[in-house]
């Protein structure tokens, strides 16, 4: 699968063996976490020069979990994750009271992480913020 948008963007997508792909490509289920977590790293970004706070390097760990009996092998019940996990480490000059003001702000206005969170499913965001290494 190749889509393509109006900006000229390509993005190739192919599922597991078990799912009937070759793997030759990032999986759609790949591709809804990776938007998950880059969506978070955009508007936190915003967020950050709401709060005029830095940010630095970033790091996620993303874990989906899903029933593949419903998708793969057509067992009732809902296709959709169960439990999506997010962990992120930011490097910030943000005191404790304006990260988590950063963390609480971008899950508010971030389209895709409300997406996950009115889905139903149990999601759990954690983040953790680091130091700058120039803050001092």
């Amino acid at each position: 699968m190749r889509p393509e948008g109006d900006a000229g963007h390509v993005f190739t997508a192919d599922a597991y063996p078990a799912f009937g792909g070759a793997d030759s490509a990032p999986s759609p289920l790949f591709f809804a976490l990776g938007a998950l977590t880059s969506c978070n790293q955009v508007t936190a970004s915003l967020v950050a020069k709401d709060l005029e706070i830095r940010l630095g390097r970033w790091t996620f760990e993303v874990r989906g979990d899903l029933d593949t009996a419903v998708l793969v092998g057509g067992a009732d019940g809902n296709a959709n994750f169960d439990r999506v996990q997010v962990r992120a480490t930011v490097e910030t000059d943000a005191t404790p009271e304006q990260f988590e003001r950063l963390v609480s702000e971008t899950a508010r206005r971030c389209p895709v992480t409300q997406l996950f969170e009115r889905s139903g499913l149990e999601f759990t965001n954690d983040w953790t913020p680091v130091a700058l290494p120039d803050a001092g």
